[in-house]
């Protein structure tokens, strides 16, 4: 049987705790102001170029 250290064992059981609550937390609040807005943009530029390589008849 091998020794463990238990101030590892206990941090890494608080690390996974709170990983745990941050994804929680992600899904109950959504996603973040710079997702948001990083999609806004991408969304906004394929429009741009969309319309940039319409034909005018």
């Amino acid at each position: 049987m091998k020794p463990i250290n238990l101030n590892k064992a206990r941090k890494a059981k608080a690390r996974a705790e709170k990983s745990a609550r941050a994804d929680a937390n992600a899904v109950k609040f959504g996603p973040s102001k710079a997702e948001k807005n990083s999609v806004t943009s991408l969304t906004q530029k394929r429009s741009r170029d969309l319309d940039g390589h319409k034909l005018d008849k």
